[in-house]
């Protein structure tokens, strides 16, 4: 997996960062059993989904034609020689 550089981008990292802190407030509103606060967590969650695609679309993520290929293995050279 850690050759497939999934999410290794400034748009994935921003979205995710943004929504992490709308979860973190979502939480701590829903233990201090505040409504409002919970909502504007989820607001927040949402806002980093809108933010990570903005990104995409401004071309700061991972372009859909250049995702890079697996690596071929030790195993599967000897199991093609074979």
């Amino acid at each position: 997996m850690a050759g497939h550089n999934h999410g290794h981008t400034p748009a994935a990292w921003t979205g995710v960062t943004i929504a992490f802190i709308g979860f973190c407030v979502a939480g701590a509103f829903t233990v201090a059993a505040n409504p409002l606060g919970f909502w504007a967590g989820m607001v927040i969650i949402a806002l980093g989904g809108v933010v990570g695609a903005a990104m995409r679309a401004a071309g700061l993520g991972m372009p859909k034609t250049q995702h890079p290929q697996p690596q071929p293995t030790a195993q599967s050279q000897t199991q093609t020689q074979s």
